[in-house]
């Protein structure tokens, strides 16, 4: 067998970047300031052929490849640019050192700032990965692909919705840009590697009666009251699809009624309007998923005069919704880049299932391989604790280097240690 190697990381240097990355406001939107620092940290890093070019006007993609020598495989890290929104973030730091959400404050051994986990680290993680190697003098056979895009997050009112990988996918699909025989996409995972992802779509339903006064409410039709036979139904759903098993990765599929608003004055309520999400295990349909909610809704309906209307306002990889998918966990990238974790830190590199949705379903659809890794905390991301530990940050770094070395190939032993070089059993 082939063993990791080992690599030893430039804290101060790797600190400085992730500082000044999430010192980049780049909330969806306005990913252009930290598309630029991104591309000149590549150039400064080596990568050949960095381009920069806009997906919508004003928001650029960064890529970027560096060569190998010939005869390795081709990696590709990617990672999104844009972070959520800062609302609430300074009146709840106020008068401490993480008062500026781009100030990247050092607390107790971790950075704290938007976008600190989500995912600065992880796209610092790649570049300092590359430079890892290059201090130790390793010359990889396979070369290393950057894509870093923006729009991936939601939450802005026009923008996210993949606007970034659906620019990206189409160049790899018509070899544009090289086709990677494998992918991590950096989003936090607490070094562990996601080897799946839920799938979920967004409804938003109307439902509409008839307004009557209070004293006649024979005349109405009661929006209100056809909800709640709706909410029922759905829950009832739920437990349905709760039972229909698990998957090992990412669990059971259900349902989650997200809000309800509706309701008048002293009279028989005409509207409502119930918002739900939907989960989804990999090798479930998103149009199959859709057509039973609505035949749910539809079902729970007993008034004729009661109207329902659904809307889809979230399509990603699919005109509703985003893809469940699933890359083999006993695969040779997942296995070594999970073997390459365990090297640096032995609690880590468990092999489990992403409890969000990201974009690596864009790169499912095009049969290349995928896999989520990087540090930080899913759990705080989008939160007013956003962070990151030093530590994890600097353990990913030497495991992403150490994985870039073996899947993708060594040309030369540079200066890893004789005792961490091939051996064989």
């Amino acid at each position: 067998m082939t063993a990791t190697p080992t690599f030893t990381v430039d804290r101060d240097r790797a600190v400085a970047l992730l500082r000044r990355a999430i010192g980049c406001a780049s909330v969806t939107g306005n990913e252009a300031g930290f598309a630029t620092m991104l591309a000149d940290a590549l150039r400064e890093s080596g990568v050949d052929a960095v381009t920069t070019s806009d997906f919508l006007p004003g928001r650029p993609n960064v890529r970027g490849i560096r060569k190998g020598t010939g005869g390795g495989r081709r990696l590709l890290l990617v990672g999104h640019t844009d972070v959520v929104h800062v609302r609430g973030w300074r009146e709840r730091w106020s008068g401490t050192e993480r008062g500026d959400p781009f100030g990247a404050a050092i607390v107790d051994g971790e950075i704290w700032g938007r976008g600190a986990a989500d995912l600065k680290a992880g796209i610092c993680t790649a570049i300092e990965a590359l430079r890892v190697l290059d201090d130790a003098g390793i010359v990889l056979a396979g070369d290393v692909e950057f894509a870093f895009i923006g729009d991936e997050e939601s939450g802005e009112p026009g923008t996210g919705v993949s606007a970034g990988m659906k620019a990206l996918a189409p160049l790899i699909e018509a070899g544009d840009f090289p086709r990677p025989d494998f992918a991590v996409y950096v989003e936090p995972t607490t070094l562990d590697v996601y080897a799946a992802q839920i799938g979920f779509f967004i409804t938003e339903i109307a439902v509409t009666g008839r307004t009557s006064y209070f004293g006649v409410p024979e005349l109405g039709a009661d929006a209100l009251k056809a909800s709640h036979a709706i909410l029922s139904a759905l829950w009832d759903h739920s437990a349905d699809l709760e039972s229909r098993g698990d998957h090992p990765l990412v669990g059971k599929s259900f349902l989650l009624v997200t809000a309800i608003e509706g309701g008048g004055l002293v009279a028989v309520p005409e509207r409502c309007r119930l918002s739900l999400i939907r989960k989804l295990r990999p090798g479930e349909d998103l149009t199959t998923a859709r057509d039973e909610i609505e035949a749910v809704v539809r079902g729970a309906i007993e008034d004729p005069d009661i109207h329902v209307a659904f809307a889809y306002p979230a399509g990603r990889d699919h005109a509703i919704g985003g893809t469940a998918m699933e890359t083999d966990p006993a695969s040779e990238g997942v296995t070594i880049l999970a073997d390459a974790i365990r090297a640096v830190r032995p609690d880590r590199g468990r092999i489990a299932g992403a409890p969000y949705w990201s974009e690596a379903s864009f790169l499912d659809a095009l049969d290349i391989p995928a896999v989520y890794f990087a540090p930080g905390d899913i759990r705080i991301c989008h939160s007013l604790e956003e962070r990151v530990s030093i530590e994890e940050y600097l353990d990913g770094i030497a495991a992403l280097a150490a994985f870039a070395a073996r899947y993708c190939g060594v040309a030369n032993q540079g200066k890893i240690p004789n005792e961490e070089r091939e051996e064989s059993q």
